[in-house]
């Protein structure tokens, strides 16, 4: 049995599939059913290697995107984690009291946890807990739109789940097969639950495995025809919610789902953009970042990340408006390194520069705003700049009975000056390097 039933899933802890309107899905409520947010306690411990401070903001970030209040938070700082809760047992009895006092029906932790944590945790604070990863998973899971989304985020959550689930509770050890006499004795024990939920995951996982391997096979034909037309793909990067969406939006005129909001945008996005120079490119919206991204999550979207590594020009985006933002290209920094993205050309962008408060940056870094049209020109003009030994500046003239290369012109270049003459049509335009080669007999 290659697939996992909803009873398999709902006992190892997993959400089913979901088979409800898109709305529902991506935690928005239909007409005539809002549902208040879930409250949640954070709770996060502070071993002094990042800060707690703006991590736990984040956290807060992470739970709204996942229709979740923060009512309160709770940090430790302790020199050595609690091997089996994390936090101190003080601190326990407070997050309890906390829980009680503010009405959280659950406690979300800045960090990973074991299954053993889990549940630990969990019957300390007689409320459900989940970590980081599981909050990053569940958003994933609701706002997957693609095939290929979909099955990522599924590996991720079961590759995620497989080592944590003889801590999910007594259950997972329930025996089956073999009773005390008759016929079952002769059958032996049997496997216990938690072992035929792990063959079953495994199972799934191979499959999920082979199935994301194809799609990926597709995806490199699609790369090798761009580099076949030599058409040069310029990938957005950067932190979740900093407005790649909204700027690929406002350069192409095209409708990406956009959204203020963590996570808003999970599937890599192509559309076609024109430069000034008439020099056609594929623009890529790519997932955004977030800082200790899960390495399930980098794993698993490792072929959508990869669009970055494929491209001709990385635009690094942050948001101008949040004070964080050179903490925020650092992750994304560390993200490309990974993909080793260091020889690829990079411009660095501030998007949201019409929010007040902006101050001068560095002159190399372009300002914009997808919301104004602010700074959009100058990012067209750097990008035609680095893609400039793509296209060369010509003047031909073209015999009336050629005039079938003027459409390539026009669709593959660009057209600056166009002149009738009694032995031909003379042309001043822009064509790129490969199509150079048809007009040569025709230079002047």
């Amino acid at each position: 049995m290659d697939n996992l039933t909803d009873n398999n899933l709902v006992s190892l802890g997993l959400t089913p599939p979901d088979t409800t309107p898109d709305a529902t899905r991506c935690g928005i409520p239909l007409p005539g059913e809002e549902q208040p947010p879930l409250k949640v306690l954070l709770l996060a411990l502070d071993l002094g290697k990042f800060n707690a401070e703006r991590s736990l903001a984040e956290l807060a970030a992470l739970a709204e995107a996942n229709r979740m209040e923060a009512v309160a938070s709770i940090c430790q700082r302790r020199n050595a984690p609690e091997a089996g809760t994390m936090l101190g047992e003080g601190k326990l009895a407070e997050a309890r009291l906390v829980c009680q006092n503010t009405g959280a029906e659950a406690a979300i932790f800045d960090g990973e946890l074991t299954g053993s944590q889990l549940r630990n945790l969990s019957a300390a604070l007689q409320v459900e807990v989940l970590d980081r990863t599981m909050l990053i998973l569940e958003i994933f899971r609701s706002r997957a739109t693609t095939n290929e989304g979909k099955l990522q985020t599924e590996l991720a959550l079961l590759r995620y789940r497989l080592p944590r689930l003889q801590g999910l509770g007594e259950s997972m050890s329930r025996q089956g097969g073999g009773g005390a006499g008759g016929g079952g004795a002769r059958r032996g024990a049997g496997e216990t639950q938690l072992e035929l939920d792990r063959r079953h995951i495994h199972r799934r996982i191979e499959t999920l495995e082979n199935r994301l391997a194809e799609l990926e096979k597709r995806r490199d034909e699609t790369r090798r025809a761009r580099r076949k037309n030599g058409v040069p793909v310029v990938a957005l990067v950067g932190y979740t919610n900093v407005g790649k969406s909204s700027l690929t939006n406002a350069l192409c005129g095209a409708e990406i789902f956009e959204a203020d909001m963590l996570f808003a945008t999970l599937d890599p996005t192509a559309r076609k953009l024109t430069l000034p120079s008439g020099l056609g490119v594929i623009l890529v919206d790519t997932v955004g970042f977030v800082s200790r991204l899960p390495h399930h999550l980098v794993n698993a979207f490792k072929s959508t990340l990869e669009e970055a590594a494929y491209a001709d020009v990385i635009l690094k985006i942050a948001d101008a408006s949040d004070p964080e933002r050179t903490e925020q290209l650092a992750v994304t920094d560390e993200v490309l390194e990974s993909l080793g993205c260091h020889d690829i050309p990079q411009l660095v962008v501030y998007n949201k520069c019409d929010a007040t408060g902006v101050t001068p940056f560095d002159p190399d870094i372009l300002l914009t705003s997808a919301k104004t049209g602010q700074g959009l020109p100058a990012l067209l003009a750097r990008l035609d700049e680095l893609l400039r030994a793509r296209v060369r500046d010509i003047q031909v003239l073209l015999p009336y009975a050629q005039l079938g290369l003027a459409d390539i012109l026009r669709s593959r270049g660009s057209v600056t000056a166009e002149e009738y003459r009694p032995e031909g049509v003379y042309y001043a335009a822009t064509v790129k390097i490969d199509d150079l080669h048809r007009f040569e007999p025709y230079f002047i």
